[in-house]
């Protein structure tokens, strides 16, 4: 490991997370998985390439298991982090209970808090941060409320951190993938949902978002980067049109069960 630099990936255990830990990788980081299935985590970590690959089984929505990878986070010894975990509550808001809210808020703001300030209270020029967002972070989606609030969040947060953090030398980017090739959404729905009605053109593979984020890493120019062209589009919706008729298409676009 000597010599290697050091990256962490959270939610590493599949789809956008093993996608990101395999190709760093293959460039030559030392990788620390971070997930909640130690099974995943020891099947990705023997399969990746080279040497030093570790792995910190760890639910991010519990306390104790967050203020541990916090701890190895301050050691001061990662040049990239990359805060990915993250879940969805696929049911109206009110009927979902409340503790899967919460969990998710937990997951999605709280953990990516606590690891970008971990990491940046270490960082030194040259390091960087990718949080990992959504493109639903440009159009409430009112299936998902807490889901689109939190990317949102997100957004946001590493926007600022991007401009404060310029003038020390370290990255701040937040990546907005679209519908993605992963667990994500059947995890969401219990099973219930899948990608089979949407166009090949609407959904990535994994390889390919972290491709582009990689992309982005290299140029360390923009604070948002949307992955995939159509996602791009989708994007630019909130300047063609009224908010509330955004909402309204929205409401209809991202409902799973129409959609999905």
């Amino acid at each position: 490991m000597s010599g290697k630099p050091l990256a962490m990936v959270t939610g590493a255990s599949s789809g956008i997370g093993w996608a990101f830990a395999t190709r760093l990788a293959e460039e030559g980081y030392a990788v620390c998985a971070v997930a909640r299935r130690e099974d995943r985590l020891e099947q990705l970590v023997g399969h990746l390439p080279g040497a030093g690959h570790s792995y910190l089984a760890a639910d991010l929505a519990n306390d104790e298991d967050l203020a541990a990878v916090g701890a190895e986070l301050s050691t001061g010894a990662y040049q990239l982090l990359v805060n990915n975990a993250g879940l969805s509550v696929m049911e109206p808001f009110g009927e979902a209970p409340l503790a899967a809210e919460q969990n998710l808020l937990n997951v999605n703001i709280n953990a990516v808090v606590a690891l970008a300030h971990a990491f940046l209270a270490h960082g030194a020029e040259g390091d960087a941060l990718v949080n990992v967002g959504s493109v639903v972070s440009y159009l409430p989606t009112p299936a998902m409320a807490a889901y689109s609030g939190s990317k949102a969040f997100i957004t946001t947060f590493s926007e600022c951190l991007w401009s404060q953090q310029r003038e020390r030398g370290v990255y701040v980017m937040a990546l907005c993938p679209g519908m993605t090739e992963t667990e994500f959404i059947s995890a969401a729905t219990e099973g219930e949902s899948d990608f089979s009605s949407l166009p090949d053109a609407m959904v990535q593979s994994p390889e390919e978002v972290v491709s582009e984020a990689l992309q982005a890493l290299d140029r360390r120019r923009d604070a948002v980067v949307v992955t995939g062209r159509s996602n791009r589009l989708l994007s630019q919706l909130p300047r063609l049109m009224s908010r509330s008729r955004l909402i309204r298409l929205m409401s209809k676009m991202g409902d799973p069960e129409d959609r999905l």
